[in-house]
């Protein structure tokens, strides 16, 4: 069925080739007398027509099996290709066709003024050798384009990344601090590990009061201002982290730690303290409170009663017959008759825990 609509098809393509082959003829030999005759021309446009239908009706068969095979061969080549192989192969052919495009308009074009048939023959010669070339190339180093495509995704990944952090970062909510949490220097290695997010807010109001501390008579006081504004000098020069100095201030408000409150609502920040009471009234108002002390404690080991410790007496309690002792990060524990062992170091059992925001104490009996 195939191979008759086949010979349909060139039959009827080989009448078309007669009718304009027969009318260029006619028209290149204009003012020939034969031609100028109806009956002379219109037989001679029947007998190219049958001329040429009749031979493409006889060669049919011939160009049909000629096809085939072609298709046969290209399906064959096709099936040893792997998918990629066909995709990049195709893509190059057409990549090096849109090029060699460019190339060919201007040179047909020029070739053409020396030779009609010249231009076309040539541009189709370059256009076929492009999409070769084009097509082994792209087939060939199909891996490395694969490679520079999934560089570019994950370049473009990270900028993402990037971008998206950077703002996090600039929506992070602010957090203010407060003189006490200054002058302890903890935030500076907090800051320092990435667990505070967000720009630090330092008020001007704490600033003065850490310059009046710094002032002070009192030795012990002055030592402490002037730590705390050794730590926000080293803040600023040695972190990454945004600093931003208000210079605003609440004049009908005296108390600082009123005063900074009002600063956290007013900004939709956090108050940072160390402060015990200053966490409390914060809650009171609906203030969000990042207490350090609270974090130190929520980060010491866990200790549950029935362990038992070594360590060293070396305090009286306040109770008949207690000793005092302290673990490395600072941890009070009371030792039940502990008294008798002041200065020595002894093994002793944890008979409960006591955990509070202010911090956590251990009571402990000797092992006996």
């Amino acid at each position: 069925m195939i191979k008759k609509i086949f010979r349909v098809i060139f039959t009827i393509l080989g009448l078309l080739i007669g009718f304009v082959l027969a009318d260029g003829i006619r028209k290149s030999a204009i003012g020939n007398e034969y031609l100028t005759n109806i009956f002379f021309k219109v037989s001679f446009y029947v007998i190219l027509i049958a001329v040429f239908g009749i031979i493409l009706f006889i060669l049919s068969p011939f160009i049909y099996r000629a096809i085939r095979k072609l298709i046969t061969f290209i399906e064959k080549g096709i099936s040893k290709l792997s998918p990629s192989e066909i995709i990049f192969g195709a893509g190059g052919a057409i990549v090096a066709l849109l090029l060699a495009l460019v190339i060919t308009l201007p040179l047909s074009s020029f070739l053409s003024g020396l030779n009609d048939m010249l231009g076309p023959i040539v541009s189709v010669v370059i256009n076929i050798i492009a999409m070769v070339i084009g097509a082994d190339i792209a087939v060939k180093k199909r891996e490395d384009i694969t490679g520079y495509f999934e560089n570019f995704r994950k370049n473009q990944s990270k900028e993402k990344k990037s971008k998206n952090s950077s703002n996090k970062k600039s929506e992070a909510t602010p957090k203010v601090l407060d003189t006490s949490v200054i002058i302890d220097g903890r935030i500076f290695d907090l800051c320092q590990t990435g667990f505070i997010e967000g720009a630090l807010v330092i008020p001007t109001f704490v600033l003065d009061e850490l310059r009046h501390i710094s002032d002070c008579s009192d030795s012990l006081k002055r030592t402490r201002g002037r730590r705390g504004l050794d730590i926000l000098n080293k803040i600023q020069k040695e972190l990454s982290i945004e600093v931003i100095m208000w210079e605003g201030d609440f004049p009908e408000i005296a108390e600082v730690d009123i005063k900074l409150l009002k600063l956290a609502q007013k900004l939709n920040g956090k108050v940072v303290t160390n402060d015990y009471n200053l966490n409390k009234v914060a809650e009171f108002q609906g203030v969000p409170v990042l207490n350090i002390n609270e974090l130190a404690n929520a980060i010491k080991p866990v200790v549950l009663p029935g362990e038992e410790m070594t360590l060293t007496v070396v305090k009286d309690g306040k109770e008949s017959g207690q000793g005092v002792a302290y673990l490395d990060d600072g941890t009070m524990i009371v030792v039940e008759g502990g008294r008798k062992y002041m200065g020595k170091e002894i093994t002793v059992v944890v008979t409960s825990v006591l955990q509070t925001a202010a911090g956590r104490m251990i009571f402990a009996k000797y092992k006996s």
